[in-house]
This record gives structure tokens, C-alpha cells and sequence, in this order.
């Protein structure tokens, strides 16, 4: 096999199938990423068996072959290397002996088998949607933050992936919040529910572009869902099994409600939170009544008091919240104004616009009325 590449075209391709490499694992043929140059075009791979991309290079092919590289050695070479613009020459031997070379420079590594590599799994394309990348990125973004860190609960390190006609529902939620983002699709399609891993999600962002020209086309199957955009290819196994009954937990009932600016809410809670550290579960008091509400915060270090004005109708109430999922639900909201609606001090708030296109919910946290 012998190929050539410009630096930064190369380098592109890299870090794109890296976010599928494994850091771990007892299969050492995963730690590489292939490269596929057996046909008219040159691909790149990285496969951890839960996770897989591919992606197209662009290059010239001089002679045909497949080969699998160390993924972090090849990517710390080809990192290393000349100028952005340089052209970069991969060659290797029959007995897997590659040679990296560009300009002054010259790698001689040993390869593996290509044809050892697991390759992605087919996936019938027979059930899909279409969305712009910038849509699915906002919408990760959107919803991302509220799924569990940690492998307690499978379902909570997922979000769902609602179809419905022409609407695409994402849900997340960690035990103490809910995170729902509704968006409208330009068609209707067939209903599908499954559950994409939080990881997938993840790497899936930081590969999108953002633009709102350009379309991912999303493909449902059985176990599996891909992602299809730019010269990309991102397949993941889905998380198995029935998720949470969310409308179950939705209410429309409400004893106080109010509308009050997003950003001066969120800077008042921020400027809070300099008092608190990382473990430290010390709840933001908000006590609301007819046109303020005081945020009230103590913790070992001090105390802040603010008030802002708001409109509100029902009663008045003082509830308490961990302020930063206050802050991860604000941050994602576009809105100038937010709307929240309570129960009462020991039931959900949820924060919410009336075209129902987000709805995060987030539970109270108990506090000492007498310390407030």
C-alpha cells in the first residue's frame, strides 16, 4: 500500500475516528485505527465495539492495500509532521513494515492486519429522519448535561430518541432533573423510540459542524442507530431495555408561577455559587413573593442575598435548589424571559415555554427554614 495525504486533511480524519478508540482494552487491534485504501477511496476507522466511526480521507491512492496502526503513535506522528499544507507519504510491505514520511522527516512502525480489524456493523437503512447538524448539535447540548455520570443505572447514561410524525422528542434525566427538548422535523416519519448512549452523543458534538446547511441523516435499527453526515459515518449500539415513563412525572398543576429575566437570574445564581465548592451541598433559598424574588445562599465560607423582580400570580413560596442544576437548565435556554411553575416546596419546579419545545424539571432539595 502506498499513499499520499495533505497534513491537515490527514490530521482531520484522525481526530475524527479517535473518539472511537478505546483507552482500554484487551484487544489490541482496537487500540488502531485502519486505514481502508482497497478501493477508490481512502477511510479511516476506529472501533471500541460499542462505538464506531469512519470516515473518508482525501488522498492519492499509488497503490491499493489496508493496513491497521497504533491509533495514539500514528496520531502523535502525523501530529508532529511539517506544515499544515505538507504532504505526508504512508507506505507499507507485505510483512505490515510502514514507513510515515514528509519532507526531512521518516517513521518506520510496524502495522497490523487490516483484515483483523472489526469492521462497523451493517445497519439497514430503512427507518431514518433528517436534521441539520446544527439542530442535533443544539439539542445534545440542549439535554446532554443531565444524564447520570455513572453506570448505576444503564438507562439514566442514555437519552431517548422519541419519533413521532414530525416531531423528534430528546429526553435525559439523572434522578434529580429532567431535561425535554421537542424539535419539528420539515417531515413526517416513522414513529421510533430507542435509547442513544450519552458517550455516543458526546463525541457525535464535537464531530458536527454546526452549520445550518448541512444534514445529518439519522438511521434506526434494531440494536444499532447511525449517523451519516459530511464524509462520516458514526455507528453505536443502543442501550437495550424500556425507558422511564416520563409523562408520568410531568404535571401541569401549579400553585405559583413566574416570569422573570433569564440572564439577570442566572448571573445572580453564578455570583452565588463562588461561595460554594465542588462537594459542598449547600441549597440556594429562593423565597418568592408577589413582584421579587430574594435568593439567599450560606455556606463556610459566607453569605449572598440578591433580589430580583418578577411577575408572579398564585402563592407565595420558598423553595430550595442545588443551584447548579438551576444553572445547567438557564445556560441552555435561549429565551430573554423563563417561565417556572411550582407545587409547592417538596414537589418538582419546572421550567418551561409555552410551545412546549423545552421542558426541564428539576426536584427541591430540603432545607432548615430557621437557618434561612
Amino acid at each position: 500500500m502506498k499513499l499520499t495525504f495533505q497534513k491537515d486533511a490527514l490530521l482531520n480524519g484522525i481526530n475524527i475516528v479517535l473518539k472511537a478508540v478505546p483507552s482500554k482494552t484487551t484487544m489490541s487491534i482496537l487500540e488502531c485505527i485502519l486505514i481502508d485504501a482497497s478501493g477508490s477511496e481512502i477511510k479511516l476507522t476506529g472501533n471500541d465495539m460499542e462505538l464506531g466511526i469512519e470516515t473518508t480521507v482525501e488522498g492519492s491512492i499509488l497503490e491499493r492495500g489496508k493496513i491497521a496502526l497504533d491509533a495514539k503513535l500514528f496520531s502523535e506522528i502525523i501530529r508532529k509532521l511539517a506544515a499544515p499544507d505538507a504532504i505526508i507519504t504512508i507506505e507499507s510491505d507485505a510483512m505490515l513494515n510502514t514507513t510515515i514520511s514528509s519532507e526531512n522527516s521518516v517513521f518506520k512502525i510496524q502495522g497490523k492486519d487490516g483484515e483483523e480489524f472489526s469492521y462497523l456493523p451493517y445497519i439497514e437503512k430503512d427507518k431514518s429522519i433528517v436534521l441539520s447538524q446544527f439542530t442535533l448539535k443544539e439539542v445534545i447540548r440542549q439535554t446532554l448535561f443531565s444524564i447520570s455520570p455513572n453506570d448505576s443505572n444503564k438507562m439514566m447514561t442514555g437519552e431517548l430518541f422519541e419519533v413521532a410524525d414530525n416531531e423528534l422528542k430528546v429526553v435525559s434525566l439523572d434522578g434529580h432533573r429532567i431535561s425535554i427538548r421537542k424539535i419539528f422535523l420539515k417531515e413526517s416519519y416513522e414513529n421510533s423510540k430507542v435509547i442513544v448512549p450519552g458517550k455516543t452523543l458526546s463525541e457525535i458534538s464535537k464531530i458536527l459542524n454546526g452549520d445550518n446547511e448541512s444534514e445529518v441523516q439519522i438511521f434506526f435499527s434494531q440494536n444499532h442507530i447511525l449517523f451519516e453526515f459530511d464524509n462520516t459515518i458514526v455507528v453505536s449500539r443502543l442501550i437495550e431495555g424500556e425507558y422511564f415513563r416520563i409523562s408520568q412525572m410531568l404535571s401541569s398543576d401549579y400553585e405559583t408561577k413566574l416570569t422573570v429575566k433569564k440572564k439577570e437570574f442566572l448571573d445572580c445564581i453564578e455570583r452565588a455559587t463562588i461561595l460554594v465548592r465542588e462537594n459542598d451541598k449547600k441549597p440556594l433559598i429562593l423565597n418568592i413573593t408577589d413582584n421579587s424574588m430574594q435568593l439567599k445562599l450560606n455556606s463556610t465560607f459566607g453569605s449572598m442575598n440578591a433580589e430580583i423582580i418578577i411577575h408572579k400570580t398564585g402563592k407565595d413560596i420558598m423553595i430550595g435548589f442545588n443551584p447548579k442544576f438551576l444553572i445547567d437548565a438557564l445556560r441552555v435556554i435561549d429565551d430573554e424571559e423563563i417561565t417556572l411553575y411550582m407545587m409547592n416546596p417538596k414537589s418538582p419546579c419546572f421550567i418551561k415555554d409555552d410551545d412546549g419545545k423545552y421542558i426541564y424539571l428539576i426536584l427541591p432539595v430540603n432545607f432548615n427554614a430557621a437557618s434561612v
